[in-house]
């Protein structure tokens, strides 16, 4: 047994195995080895980017959130530079003369060139995505999507240079390729504004609605929880629109990126308990955009 083993490695095969195969077998471990590393250390800079980078109030600045997409969009870039250099050795070690697949590569270049239009797109749209900071992780973004009537609208899960990946109210997630968004609407960036209508009836004393969402936009710097979502006292920008029974004015207060609708939703609270109180009743019920 032992002469037999002993002949098949001194084979041409058994030595191209102990040497050129072994040498393939080694790189392609070693490159998945380095796949994972390279994942590894990019979620561990994420983790500590979100757990550690500066922030603004509650949520992360804009700076965490574009190094965050950085950070992925540098280790999808290394891994692909790390299977081109694999797949090149590989070639040279198995005897191929990279040469001679020039003219087969063209041809098959030419070929599919008209089929990798849109992949080109979505890499250089993606690249402009992160080099201009248009949004990043966490952010709360409304895409308009090439081709689709409904705009996607949720929680920027992922960004690569070729998909973004949104998260929404309901917990489904949206794979948009970057090369078909035409309008990035970034609803969380810097500071975000709640605004809130206030239906009242034509015959109400509108000086005395103004004293109360007064009294309201200053006690909302008082409430419990809201003043961490705001950046300042909510302001009364007087009448917004006058229909046939009833009276709307608008409030708005800067909020911290992406609690707008949390802010909204208190103040709303605030101004019905105040209004109530005061014995003048509302119309029908807000808005906050």
């Amino acid at each position: 047994m032992t002469d037999a083993l002993r002949h098949a490695w001194s084979s041409p095969i058994g030595e191209w195995i102990a040497t050129r195969g072994l040498h393939v077998v080694l790189v392609v471990i070693a490159a998945i080895l380095a796949t994972r590393v390279i994942r590894f250390v990019a979620k561990g800079i994420s983790r500590r980017l979100a757990r550690g980078g500066p922030t603004d109030g509650a949520v992360p600045s804009e700076t965490v959130k574009h190094r965050r997409a950085l950070a992925a969009v540098i280790s999808s870039v290394a891994i692909a530079v790390l299977y081109a250099v694999v797949a090149v050795d590989v070639l040279n070690t198995l005897g191929l003369p990279l040469g001679s697949l020039v003219a087969p590569a063209a041809v098959l270049g030419a070929a599919l060139g008209f089929g990798a239009q849109r992949l080109v797109q979505d890499l250089l749209s993606g690249f402009f995505v992160i080099t201009e900071k248009q949004y990043g992780f966490g952010d709360l973004v409304q895409l308009t999507i090439t081709g689709s009537s409904k705009d996607a609208r949720g929680t920027v899960e992922d960004v690569t240079l070729r998909v973004t990946k949104l998260r929404t109210s309901d917990g489904e997630v949206f794979t948009v390729p970057n090369g078909q968004i035409v309008k990035a609407q970034n609803l969380s960036k810097d500071w975000a504004r709640a605004v809130v209508d206030i239906p009242v009836p034509t015959s109400a004393d509108l000086n005395r609605v103004n004293e109360v969402l007064r009294d309201v936009a200053k006690q909302a710097m008082l409430d419990d929880g809201l003043p961490e979502l705001l950046l300042d006292e909510p302001a009364l920008m007087g009448v917004e629109s006058i229909g046939v029974d009833e009276v709307r004015l608008r409030m708005v207060a800067r909020t911290l990126p992406g609690k707008q609708f949390d802010a909204g939703r208190r103040l709303r609270q605030l101004v019905v308990a105040n209004l109530r109180r005061s014995g003048i009743s509302s119309g029908s019920s807000t808005t906050v955009s």
